[in-house]
């Protein structure tokens, strides 16, 4: 997810951009989207890599890598990473939001790379990674207007300065300070970040169960 979120919905025009509206559409749906990805996941046998441990702490690393940049992220953006709705707010430029603008897309990412290791799938490894590339390019395109059109000289600031895919670490030397937005992480414990991201643990720790099952229950 790019970097804030609001309060006020406003009324919407129609978008121009397909890719964006495409976008905005995949951003209202996205908790149903990675089912079809799953599927694959925890039904398909055919190609499957012998296991090893090499693969086995890949997958595990990967995993525990992307959940480690979520919830840095939702600790910095707060509750409103869970919005199916677009709403603005402050903008966020700190913690791994001062590196890319959008960590969590990363982290989602890197999870699906980890489970499709763990799932023993190599030839799926960049059949995954091209897809979500699609889809967060799509969400990414519909955001990124959205909070132009919003914040404008704010948000282009920002932008200017911060990539959107590769991290760098010039902008989060100097302070990562694109705005006069304060922090959202003061108000946003560990606790809170936790409870936030309670879905995505809970999915994690299904899917690795279900990976077990797949790959010891005959």
């Amino acid at each position: 997810m790019t970097a804030v979120w609001s309060s006020e919905p406003e009324i919407q025009q129609p978008d121009p951009d397909r890719l964006a509206r495409i976008g905005g559409w995949l951003f209202e749906h996205r908790t149903l989207l990675p089912i079809p990805l799953a599927m694959p996941l925890l039904l398909i046998r055919a190609g499957e890599a012998s296991p090893s441990a090499l693969l086995l702490a890949c997958g595990v690393a990967f995993v525990a890598l992307g959940e480690t940049v979520r919830l840095w992220g939702v600790r910095h953006i707060g509750a409103i990473s869970r919005t199916r709705r677009d709403r603005l707010g402050p903008l966020v430029t700190t913690g791994p939001f001062s590196v890319v603008r959008n960590p969590l897309y990363l982290g989602n990412v890197a999870l699906w790379i980890g489970f499709t290791l763990l799932a023993r799938l190599l030839w799926m490894v960049p059949v995954s990674v091209v897809l979500l590339g699609l889809q967060y390019h799509a969400i990414v395109r519909w955001e990124e207007r959205l909070l132009d059109r919003r914040l404008v000289e704010r948000y282009r600031t920002y932008a200017a300065r911060v990539p959107r895919w590769i991290p760098t670490l010039h902008y989060a030397r100097r302070g990562g300070r694109g705005g006069s937005e304060p922090s959202l992480v003061a108000s946003f414990s560990w606790r809170q970040t936790f409870f936030s991201e309670r879905g995505t643990l809970v999915a994690i720790t299904l899917g690795l169960l279900l990976l077990y099952v797949k790959h010891h229950v005959r």
